[in-house]
C-alpha cells in the first residue's frame, strides 16, 4: 500500500480542529484541578475532605477516562477518526455544563465521569487523523502543533479561575466546545482509513487482538507505561502542591498557581521534544532524554530545601518542562500500530495512562499516611521511583516509528 496523505500544509484543517479539539479538552481536564477546593467547600466540605473527595472525584473521572479510551478508540477505527473527533467534543461539552449544575458529592462524581467518557476520545482521534493525512516527514511536527495549542487550555483555565465564580468556568468550557462545533469546520476523513473500510475482510477496531499476540500486546503496554510518569509528575507532584508545599514549611501555594506554572513548562517542553525529534530523526532518543530530565526535576523537587514560594513554584515549571514528551508520547502510540488499530491504540493508550493515575494516586494516599512512611514527601519519592522505573522499562527496547510508513493494517 502506498501512503496515502490528503495535505501536506502542516496547518490544514484536521490540525486546527484537532488542536483547538484539544484545547478545550485540556480546559476541562485541568480546570477541577484549578477548582477543586473552592468548589468542594461551597459543596459543604472542609479540611481532609478537600483532598479525600479530591482524589476520589479526579479517579471518577480517570474510570471514565479508561472507559471512554476503548470505546472512542474502536469506534475511530471502525466509524471513522473525524466522526469520533466531533462527537467526543461533543460529549465533553455537554458534561462541562453538567458539573456546573453539581448540588454534592454524587452528582458531582457522575458529572465527571461523564466528562472523562467524553474527554478520552478528542486526543486519540485527532493524533491519529493528523498523522494519516501529513506526510511522515511531517507528520511529527503536525502532533507538535496539535499539543502545543491544545496544552494551553490549561493556562485559559487558570485565568478563567480567578474571575468567575467555579459554576461559570464550566459553563465557559461547555460552551467554548459547543462553539467549536457550531463553527463545524470541514475535516475530510483520512484517506487510508477510507480504503481499509473498503476493504470487508480486514478487521478494524477488534480491542481484544491487542491481547492475542504477543508482539501487539507488548507493543501496546510499552506505548502505555512510557507515559506513566507523566500523570505522577501532574495528578501528584503538581496537583497536590499545596501539601508539598507545608510539607517544605511553606503556607499559601495555590494548586491553580502550579498547575498554570506546571502547563507552560509542558508547553515548552512539547516545542523542544518535537524540534528535537525532527533533529535527530528519533522518537525513542527523544523519550531517553527527557525521561532522564524527569528523573533529575522529581529529585530537585522532592530534595531540595524551597525558601519561598516563588522558587517553589519555579520548580514546577521544570517539572513540567521534564514531561513536555506528551507530544512525543502520543505520536509514538499512533505509530505502532497499523491503521485498522491505529485509532483504537492511539485513543486508548493516553487515556490508560491517565487512568494509571488511579492507582497511583491510591499508593500515594496510603503511603502518606502509613505509619512506616507517614509523608507526602517520602510517598512522593517511593511512588516516583516506580513509575519512572517503569517507563523507563517500557522504553527499553521499544521500535524506532520516526520514519515509518503508516499505510499499514495489522494482519489479526
Amino acid at each position: 500500500m502506498s501512503e496515502n496523505t490528503s495535505s501536506t500544509k502542516i496547518l490544514n484543517a484536521a490540525v486546527v480542529v484537532a488542536a483547538l479539539g484539544y484545547f478545550v479538552d485540556i480546559y476541562d481536564l485541568l480546570l477541577f484541578g484549578f477548582v477543586r477546593v473552592k468548589s468542594l467547600t461551597d459543596l459543604g466540605f472542609s479540611g481532609q475532605d478537600l483532598t479525600d473527595k479530591g482524589l476520589s472525584l479526579q479517579n471518577w473521572q480517570m474510570f471514565g477516562m479508561l472507559i471512554g479510551g476503548i470505546l472512542w478508540g474502536v469506534l475511530g477505527d471502525k466509524r471513522g477518526r473525524v466522526r469520533v473527533l466531533y462527537f467526543s467534543i461533543a460529549l465533553y461539552s455537554i458534561a462541562n455544563i453538567l458539573n456546573g449544575f453539581a448540588t454534592g458529592y454524587n452528582d458531582y462524581a457522575f458529572y465527571r465521569f461523564i466528562a472523562g467518557i467524553g474527554l478520552a476520545g478528542e486526543l486519540g482521534a485527532g493524533i491519529t487523523l493528523v498523522a494519516e493525512v501529513l506526510p511522515k516527514h511531517k507528520r511529527g511536527l503536525g502532533t507538535m502543533v496539535v499539543a502545543s495549542i491544545g496544552l494551553s487550555g490549561a493556562l485559559l483555565a487558570w485565568v478563567i479561575e480567578h474571575y468567575f465564580a467555579w459554576r461559570d468556568c464550566y459553563f465557559i468550557g461547555g460552551a467554548l466546545g459547543i462553539l467549536l462545533l457550531v463553527l463545524r469546520v470541514t475535516v475530510s476523513e483520512s484517506g487510508m482509513f477510507k480504503q481499509v473500510r473498503q476493504q470487508q475482510h480486514i478487521s478494524r477496531g477488534n480491542f481484544f487482538a491487542l491481547f492475542t499476540s504477543w508482539d501487539r500486546l507488548s507493543r501496546f503496554l510499552r506505548c502505555i507505561f512510557i507515559g506513566t510518569s507523566t500523570w505522577f509528575v501532574i495528578g501528584v507532584l503538581v496537583f497536590f502542591s499545596p501539601e508539598f508545599g507545608k510539607a517544605k514549611g511553606l503556607e499559601g501555594i495555590l494548586a491553580s498557581n502550579a498547575i498554570a506554572v506546571a502547563y507552560i513548562g509542558l508547553i515548552l517542553g512539547d516545542l523542544a521534544s518535537g524540534f528535537l525529534s525532527q533533529l535527530l530523526r528519533s522518537r525513542v532518543k527523544v523519550m531517553a532524554i527527557f525521561l532522564s530530565l524527569d528523573v533529575l526535576a522529581v529529585l530537585g523537587y522532592l530534595a531540595l530545601p524551597f525558601t519561598s514560594p516563588t522558587m517553589f513554584y519555579v520548580s514546577h515549571f521544570v517539572l513540567g518542562f521534564s514531561v513536555g514528551f506528551w507530544v512525543i508520547f502520543v505520536t509514538i502510540g499512533a505509530e505502532q500500530f497499523g491503521t485498522n488499530l491505529r485509532s483504537t491504540v492511539a485513543t486508548s493508550v493516553p487515556n490508560f495512562a491517565r487512568g494509571m493515575q488511579v492507582p497511583i494516586n491510591e499508593s500515594f494516599k496510603y503511603l502518606k499516611g502509613a505509619a512506616v512512611t507517614g509523608s507526602v514527601i517520602t510517598a512522593g519519592y517511593i511512588v516516583g521511583a516506580v513509575c519512572l522505573g517503569i517507563a523507563f522499562i517500557a522504553l527499553w527496547g521499544m521500535k524506532e516509528t520516526f520514519d515509518r510508513d503508516l499505510d499499514y493494517v495489522e494482519d489479526i
